[in-house]
C-alpha cells in the first residue's frame, strides 16, 4: 500500500509545481489545498503520505492539523521553523524543517559581512563622501585569524570552507562536538568560552532552541576580543539585544554584521529595533536576505522535496524537529 500523496498547503507557481513534479519522480500523486473546494480538503489532508508546509498556522483550518497525524512527514519550506506554532502537532507525526537549504548563498553572505567589516567599506565609503581620503588607515586581514562558528550544520561548513580559502583556522561548536568536516578545533557547546576567546571573527548559524535562547550575552561579549566581528544569521534572539548595543557602544572597533533581526516582518508582522544599530559605524545590517533568491528558491524547493520523498518511499527523513527547537 503507498503512502499517500504530497499535500501542498500553501499556493506555488507553475514554475514550482514543475520542480516539485520533476524531484518527486512520479513516487506519489501531489494535490495543493489551494486547487480544492473546501469540501475535499479533509480527504486530502487525512490521507497525505507527506506534507510541505510554509506555516500551517496560516495554512491549515481549525482541526485540520489533527488530520496529518498519519503522515510520514511535515516538510517545512523554511529552514527555522521556531515562528511556526509546532508544539500542538500530533506528536506522532515526524516534523522537519528545510534546513541548509540555503547554506550556499548565506555562506556567501557571511564572508560579505565580515569582509565589510575587515576592510572599513562602510565606513570608509562614508569618509570619502566628505572628502576625507583616508589611505593609511589601517584594515585587517581575515588570513590567519580564526573564524568561530556557533551552529556547525550545513551552513557553518559551508561558511568553514569559504573562510579557509582565505586562510583561517576553523574553530566549531554543535551538538555532538564531532563533524566529518575537517577544523582546527570543535566542541559542544561547553566550549563556547573557548571558541568566544579566540574567534577573530564568531558567525551564529545555530538554529534558535531552549537551549540557544540568549546564549550570547554581555558576560560571553566581554569574553571575546576588543576587534572581534560577530555576524548573525540565525535568529537575533540568540544574543541579546541590549548587551550587544552596549558593547558595541563601548567597543567601537568591535563590529557586527547583523542580517538576523530580533522583531521581523516574517515572523513578528513588523520590523524594529528598540536600540539604534543602524547608527553605529560598527555595524553592518541586512534584511535577513542571506538566504538568498531567485533561482536559489528552486535549489531550496528541490531540497525539501527530496526529503518528502525520503519520507513517502519509507526512509527516514532529514532535518527532524526535536523537542528542544518546538518554541511555540
Amino acid at each position: 500500500m503507498g503512502a499517500g500523496p504530497l499535500v501542498v498547503t500553501y499556493p506555488l507557481t507553475e514554475r514550482s509545481r514543475a520542480i516539485v513534479r520533476e524531484e518527486l519522480g512520479g513516487v506519489a500523486e501531489v494535490i495543493y489545498l489551494a486547487d480544492l473546494p473546501p469540501a475535499e480538503r479533509a480527504a486530502a489532508l487525512s490521507r497525505a503520505g507527506a506534507v510541505l508546509a510554509n506555516d500551517t498556522a496560516k495554512e491549515l483550518l481549525p482541526g485540520e492539523t489533527a488530520l496529518i497525524g498519519n503522515a510520514r512527514l511535515l516538510q517545512f519550506s523554511a529552514a527555522g521553523v521556531d515562528w511556526v506554532p509546532t508544539r500542538d502537532l500530533p506528536p506522532s507525526l515526524p516534523v522537519a524543517g528545510n534546513k541548509g537549504a540555503s547554506a550556499e548563498p548565506m555562506a556567501e553572505h557571511i564572508v560579505a559581512l565580515a569582509l565589510a567589516a575587515a576592510k572599513r567599506l562602510f565606513i570608509e565609503h562614508a569618509e570619502l563622501k566628505r572628502g576625507r581620503f583616508n589611505q593609511r588607515s589601517p584594515n585587517r586581514m581575515l588570513r590567519g585569524g580564526v573564524c568561530g562558528i556557533l551552529g556547525f550544520g550545513a551552513v557553518g561548513v559551508a561558511t568553514a570552507r569559504l573562510m579557509r580559502a582565505f586562510g583561517m583556522k576553523i574553530h566549531a561548536i554543535n551538538r555532538r562536538g564531532a563533524s566529518p568536516e575537517p577544523t582546527d578545533w570543535i566542541a559542544t557547546t561547553e566550549g563556547l568560552d573557548a571558541l568566544l576567546r579566540a574567534s577573530d571573527v564568531l558567525v551564529i548559524s545555530a538554529a534558535l532552541t531552549q537551549a540557544t535562547e540568549g546564549l550570547i550575552g554581555a558576560r560571553e561579549l566581554a569574553l571575546m576580543k576588543e576587534d572581534a566581528i560577530l555576524v548573525n544569521v540565525a535568529r537575533g534572539e540568540i544574543v541579546d539585544e541590549a548587551a550587544l548595543y552596549a558593547h558595541l557602544v563601548a567597543h567601537p572597533r568591535f563590529y557586527a554584521g547583523i542580517d538576523a533581526w530580533w522583531v521581523e516582518p516574517v515572523r513578528h508582522g513588523r520590523f524594529t529595533m528598540k536600540y539604534p544599530f543602524l547608527d553605529l559605524p560598527n555595524v553592518i545590517g541586512s534584511p535577513h536576505n542571506s538566504a538568498g533568491g531567485g533561482v536559489w528558491r528552486d535549489v531550496s524547493l528541490r531540497r525539501a522535496i527530496a526529503n518528502c520523498r525520503r519520507a513517502i518511499l519509507g526512509e527516514t527523513p532529514l532535518n527532524l524537529i526535536g523537542p528542544d527547537e518546538r518554541m511555540l
